[in-house]
């Protein structure tokens, strides 16, 4: 038989070793964790991220990077983070939500904090609408009681099915609670093409006027965007109660990228992928972009969206 001070002990280290292993910060080092309340954004690694990974977009590094540390830093806000991304395909839509998402939860989209619905994928019918709702509340509602800081990105906003959207009203609203559930800790995030070419004309009429690109600034695009996308029928916001509450935070303009901003994206990519940055290939890669106006040829008309495939052709280099 045991002696009484043997099985004393021995209940006393498995006591101390379970409540090692549960202790968070060793649980978490190995399984993924919700951020603990109150935890806040690291912003210098935020800003070097926006600075070193998007190019072209002083108006969406600056405004994103003051609302989301402004949010991050509230200990209590009114209402979940509401973002709105804008622009034409290539020019960082996509990058800066995963830049962001990163920032957020380290596995960024690889995270099971954050969502990532794509319109033509999840919400693909249009006599489904009343379906994708109930389906897309109840998946948000029980995402965010899993973890209040939950980060939710709905791509091809501008191929979104009228309706489906305004199902999320409820939880971007100012609610301390609905069904017992705190919705002001999540982001949610909306990227779309609508509004592009409100975009493209507003900068080509500052680059007409003798203006820098980087004199634009919020003020000059955001009610335009507003405007636009509420009366787009081509829009997932169209005619959107989230819009007409005013329950968009920022609408977020992303600018047409010149052939200077594609070579920086050329540079980079190369980077990734080892090479050493090559000028004469990075030549003749922008070179091959297209650009508008076609007279004028100052913006790339699929931003850096091509990149990578014009540059797979210089692998021998």
């Amino acid at each position: 038989a045991l002696e009484p001070l043997s099985v004393g002990l021995a209940i006393g280290v498995a006591s101390a070793l379970t409540g090692y292993l549960s202790y968070p910060r060793f649980y978490c080092s190995y399984v993924e964790c919700c951020p603990r309340a109150g935890q806040r954004l690291n912003a210098t690694a935020l800003k070097a991220q926006l600075d070193n990974r998007l190019f072209g977009q002083h108006l969406a590094k600056d405004v994103v990077l003051k609302a989301v540390l402004g949010f991050s830093n509230n200990p209590s806000p009114k209402k979940p983070l509401m973002l709105s991304l804008h622009g034409w395909a290539g020019t960082g839509k996509n990058f800066l939500s995963q830049i962001l998402a990163e920032q957020v939860h380290p596995a960024g989209l690889r995270s099971k904090f954050v969502h990532l619905f794509l319109a033509t994928l999840h919400f693909p019918h249009h006599d489904q609408v009343k379906l994708y709702k109930e389906q897309l509340q109840n998946w948000i509602r029980g995402n965010v009681s899993a973890c209040p800081s939950s980060v939710f990105i709905f791509d091809e906003m501008d191929k979104m099915h009228p309706g489906v959207i305004d199902a999320i009203k409820p939880f971007l609203d100012y609610y301390e609670e609905v069904d017992g559930v705190s919705y002001r800790k999540a982001i949610f995030i909306f990227l779309s093409n609508a509004g592009g070419d409100l975009i493209n004309k507003a900068a080509l009429d500052f680059w007409a006027s003798g203006k820098r690109r980087e004199d634009i600034q919020l003020k000059d695009l955001e009610p335009l965007l507003s405007v636009g996308v509420f009366n787009n029928k081509n829009s997932g916001l169209w005619h959107s109660s989230i819009i007409d509450r005013n329950l968009i935070d920022y609408f977020v303009p992303f600018l047409p990228l010149e052939q200077r901003h594609v070579k920086m994206c050329v540079r980079a990519e190369m980077a990734a992928r080892g090479y050493a940055v090559d000028e004469k290939i990075v030549q003749e890669v922008a070179d091959e972009m297209t650009y508008f106006p076609k007279e004028q040829r100052i913006y790339s008309d699929k931003g850096c969206k091509t990149v990578q495939a014009k540059l797979d052709i210089h692998e021998d280099f």
